[in-house]
């Protein structure tokens, strides 16, 4: 049993696509000192804090079709993992990777083009980007709940769903964003961080 079926035994994946997660994991270690793709604190446990953490966010998917963005994909988390996820356990899924820094964009394409990856990297600001009408809209590290909301009613489609990860004070995110925003919310705590959530967000309407 590899790492990622003891910790997500819902996504039953082969050998191929487990060793598709470990280059990418090998080539993030190698990158990361030279772009700064994620906390050099964090290399050591990579697996855990980047690869399983992001995985989990692909367990939440209500289909296996249509498109999924990540925005501010940075070092590919959690939207390089659903493509690496997609490409074997939903073919027909599209994934789009925003990244407006040009550097981190060359390191998710390499990232694709040696696992055998398809998706479609923008290199472009969320905000002028031209609307996705995506599916399932993920961020991870990226703006608080508000900010985040801002974006989703630009790049998500009507019936689409929100699917992001937060941290210790996501209530008082959640608060703050009901000031401005309706939705619906369901939250689930984090595999990798008892104190960390992925929150799902729906029927998004501005106040």
């Amino acid at each position: 049993m590899s790492l990622l079926d003891a910790r997500l035994p819902e996504l039953d994946v082969s050998r191929e696509t487990q060793e598709r997660l470990h280059h990418f994991a090998s080539m993030l270690e190698k990158w990361s000192p030279k772009i700064n793709l994620v906390a050099k604190s964090t290399l050591s446990d990579g697996w855990n804090r980047h690869i399983i953490d992001s995985a989990q966010v692909f367990g939440l998917r209500k289909q296996d079709t249509g498109l999924w963005a990540d925005l501010g994909a940075g070092g590919g988390f959690p939207g390089l993992v659903v493509a690496i996820l997609a490409h074997e356990l939903a073919p027909e899924m599209k994934v789009a990777l925003v990244e407006s820094d040009q550097r981190k964009a060359v390191f998710l394409r390499s990232v694709l083009r040696e696992t055998g990856v398809s998706a479609d990297v923008k290199v472009a600001r969320i905000e002028q980007l031209a609307p996705l009408e995506a599916d399932f809209l993920s961020a991870r590290a990226l703006a608080d709940l508000p900010t985040l909301l801002s974006f989703s009613e630009r790049h998500l489609a009507p019936t689409g769903l929100g699917v992001f990860l937060k941290g210790a004070n996501w209530e008082k995110e959640v608060a703050a964003a009901r000031e401005s925003w309706k939705f619906d919310l369901a939250q689930r705590t984090s595999i990798t961080d008892p104190n960390a959530v992925v929150l799902t967000i729906g029927e998004l309407t501005h106040v």
